[in-house]
């Protein structure tokens, strides 16, 4: 899954660790997420689509491979 967290983040300014804060997570959970290694529930993304005044499918975004 690919996704938009770190150009989000530099929309609004914000480091890692300000936006683990924001959602109640790790600074590595937010670094894992950047670098496509982890992959959020969905409480998480809404969270972030929350923090960063979006919808999900704006940070989110399947890739072929996410099929199976």
């Amino acid at each position: 899954m690919k996704n938009s967290i770190k150009v989000e983040r530099a929309k609004k300014n914000i480091t890692q660790a300000d936006l683990a804060k924001l959602a109640l997570v790790s600074r590595q959970t937010i670094n894992a997420m950047e670098l496509g290694k982890y992959v959020p529930s969905t409480l998480l993304a809404l969270r972030l689509a929350s923090i960063f005044d979006v919808a999900v499918d704006e940070i989110f975004t399947l890739e072929d491979s996410d099929w199976g």
